[in-house]
């Protein structure tokens, strides 16, 4: 049998001895800060109400559509996993989990994984596999059911200083406030205010959202000018439970400084599905203009995540729904696309605007120009489907030229998989050291300033970015 990969102290660290050493020494100033992870999908309740995680397949695999997706790919049916509430036994999914381990090598959710069965449940990862399946998920059922592998107990344990959630616009945020009133709970869980339900006219439900939140939240103003009125008061419920952002999941970059008398005709064609898709864009763009705006108001930090064709599968969004692992993401633009946002917003003095993408190709090509004049803006690292080793390397490659380090979000993990989240901030702070090991092997910055900056990425960045 192998020895773990996962308990290595080198792993994802240089293969060149002399640079591993230097990446070594810049680990160590970073490995054991806490985790501040402004970015996230975690439910606020399971911290508020800490009940144990009901089993292993609940825990770490029907959450994590890392995980489910490669599966799927490879004949597993989702409804076998658990995925969106089916009802599978859950010691069957573990076993088919199991026998398909040998799926995940070389992926960045495997390289999670396996940190997670050594560092929180004290597992070996050689013992993964469908000969040992029962065994393991009787281990890891014990586990779940002590109290330290309680959701508070592993948010202690896993060193969180700040954890965001997102949330739904009309969440009442009674589990956040609940946990900020706890004297016993030390950690901050931040609401993020995500309205694309109620600004997508092709989503589930639209007219029927958009008319509750004006009728909620609408200071008694219909029609479009009490639609952004009940944006407004939420934005200022968010941020009286503690929220710095928002994020908006948009289908491109695009903004668009729309006559609120046409944004109107195209709201009231939206609540009555009238709209054509070109409109349905076209309002969407004038909204993230919009929320800018509000942004320089209020304060709220902006995050942006275009760039993704959701619910690609017309078939598992039927019977799965949401948010199960068939969101595909597809070339963007930003330059032009943001262009009359930043124009009117760009440099004003409260406004933060942090960029996503999961095209690698704008990085260097629009992202880091962007961030390396703007004053508002910050380059937003690798996130889903580029959040792994090889494409966060060629991250920093891309942006750093041109933007140098300051000018970064921090690490986004951007995780469901509540377990997985110090795997990932460590493969990020140890990717990090790698990068600027290198750079110091090369004598292109010295060691005591890459001894700085390390700590500046992992920790302040997204102090800075998030104003936190």
């Amino acid at each position: 049998m192998s020895a773990s990969i996962a308990a290595h102290p080198d792993r994802l660290l240089p293969a060149d001895p002399g640079t591993r050493s230097i990446a070594r020494g810049l680990l160590a100033l970073v490995e054991d800060l806490p985790i501040v992870s402004p970015h996230g999908h975690v439910d606020a309740r399971i911290l508020a109400e800490d009940t144990p995680f009901p089993d292993p397949t609940g825990m770490l695999i029907s959450p994590d559509h890392y995980v489910t997706r490669l599966l799927h790919a490879n004949g597993v049916a989702l409804a076998d996993l658990g995925v969106g509430g089916s009802p599978a036994d859950p010691r069957e999914a573990w076993r088919l989990f199991c026998r398909h381990w040998d799926l995940f090598d070389g992926t960045a959710s495997g390289y999670w994984l396996r940190s997670e069965f050594v560092d929180v449940f004290g597992i070996d990862d050689a013992l993964i596999g469908e000969e040992h399946a029962d065994e393991l998920y009787d281990r890891l059922q014990a586990l779940v059911e002590q109290p330290e592998f309680r959701p508070r107990a592993l948010f202690e344990r896993f060193g969180l200083e700040v954890m965001a959630t997102t949330d739904d616009p009309l969440d009442d945020l009674a589990a956040h406030a609940r946990l900020a009133a706890d004297e016993t709970f030390a950690g901050r869980v931040l609401p993020t205010f995500r309205p694309d339900a109620y600004v997508k006219f092709s989503g589930a439900g639209f007219a029927e959202k958009a008319r509750r939140l004006v009728d909620t939240a609408g200071d008694g103003v219909g029609g479009y000018e009490g639609y952004l009125r009940a944006l407004q008061n939420r934005r200022a419920h968010f941020l009286a439970h503690g929220a710095v952002s928002t994020d908006h999941g948009t289908l491109t970059a695009r903004t668009l400084r729309m006559d609120a008398g046409e944004a109107g005709r195209l709201f009231e064609k939206g609540l009555r599905g009238e709209a054509t898709p070109a409109e349905a864009e076209a309002f969407e763009a004038n909204m993230t203009y919009q929320f800018a705006r509000m942004a320089v108001d209020d304060g709220l930090v902006m995050t942006l995540h275009p760039g993704v064709h959701r619910n690609h599968s017309p078939e598992t969004f039927a019977r799965h729904g949401a948010d199960t692992g068939h969101d595909i993401p597809f070339a963007m633009e930003y330059t032009r696309a943001l262009q009359p946002l930043l124009a009117d917003f760009g440099t004003a003095e409260n406004f933060h605007l942090v960029l996503f993408t999961i095209d690698e190709t704008v990085f260097s090509r629009e992202i880091a120009p962007l961030a390396g004049f703007y004053p508002s803006v910050y380059v937003g690292a690798p996130w889903w489907f580029i959040d792994e080793p090889d494409a966060m390397l060629r991250f920093r490659s891309a942006v750093t030229g041109t933007a140098g380090f300051s000018r970064s979000s921090g690490f986004i993990d951007d995780t469901r998989a509540f377990c997985s989240i110090p795997a990932r901030h460590d493969a990020s702070r140890r990717t990090e050291a790698s990068f600027l090991a290198r750079l110091v092997a090369e004598h292109r910055i010295s060691a005591e300033r890459a001894a700085e900056i390390i700590v500046d990425v992992v920790d302040t960045a997204p102090r800075r970015a998030f104003k936190l």
